[in-house]
């Protein structure tokens, strides 16, 4: 008998992977934790029946959600990542030779216990316990609000606006992210597909601009995930990511991400720029 996943992406599309394998599967006190082996993405971590990352494209959005906001800040010592229980942003950020400590919040624990077991290229800095990081299983919403002028960049790698992940696209939480970062620091945020989530963009945009001056969006080519096509938002104080110089050989080896994918990153289609006007 054939096993298929089925993820209900808008009431009106799915999207369906076979199944070889049903590696885990368990109920964490937030939500249902599945890591399943897929014929098409391999590998998959599935929280409440949404796709979530998987080892044949993890590569795309990790790369770009860490290294666009770390190599637009000049000097990011101090890192804070909210969310990411799966590992992959940590493991992109302890890779620059800037960062000097990467803090990193997960509400879940069973998300990060089940990722060391089952997704170890993902999770490396997190199995090795690396030592620039510094991992809290807890609330990141509440976490953030202790925070004041410390963190020169602050990473919000969180799931979809359901469940747990609600409160983080909350225009009191980039509140609580302008405080707690220094004066010339930045954020960055996944924040949805351009296509199935306009009126979220245009909400999460207009918030995200009321307190940063610089507030840009930027795309990344993610199979995975509705359409394909993967919004990421960024808000700093002073650095514009489109005018920063990117070194060019990148210090270190990357499989999506390079400094003239950088730039055009932030070349939006006509039909985004509106959703951001």
């Amino acid at each position: 008998m054939e096993l298929w996943l089925t993820e209900k992406q808008t009431e009106n599309l799915t999207m369906s992977c076979r199944i070889r394998e049903t590696l885990f599967n368990g109920q964490s006190d937030f939500q249902k934790v599945e890591v399943l082996d897929s014929y098409e993405f391999g590998r998959m971590l599935v929280l409440d029946g949404v796709f979530q990352t998987s080892i044949a494209d993890e590569f795309i959005y990790h790369e770009m959600i860490a290294h666009v906001p770390l190599l637009t800040h000049p000097a990011p010592k101090r890192v804070l990542i909210i969310g990411g229980g799966d590992g992959g942003s940590v493991r992109e950020a302890v890779r620059h030779a800037a960062v000097e400590t990467v803090e990193m919040v997960e509400i879940d624990g069973l998300v990060v216990e089940v990722s060391k077991k089952f997704l170890p290229e993902i999770s490396s800095a997190m199995r090795d316990n690396h030592p620039k990081l510094q991992l809290f299983i807890g609330d990141g919403i509440a976490h953030m609000k202790k925070i004041d002028n410390h963190f020169d960049v602050i990473i919000v790698d969180c799931s979809d606006p359901i469940g747990p992940g609600v409160g983080l696209f909350s225009r009191e939480f980039y509140q609580d992210v302008y405080q707690a970062l220094k004066p010339d620091g930045l954020f960055v945020q996944q924040t949805e597909s351009p296509f199935y989530h306009q009126s979220l963009i245009t909400r999460i945009n207009r918030d995200i601009r009321d307190f940063f001056p610089i507030t840009k969006m930027y795309l990344a080519n993610i199979p995975l995930y509705p359409g394909g096509l993967h919004s990421f938002t960024i808000g700093s104080k002073k650095y514009d990511p489109e005018t920063v110089v990117v070194p060019d050989p990148l210090p270190f080896s990357t499989r999506y991400y390079n400094e003239r994918l950088h730039r055009s990153s932030f070349v939006l289609p006509n039909f985004v720029q509106h959703l951001l006007k």
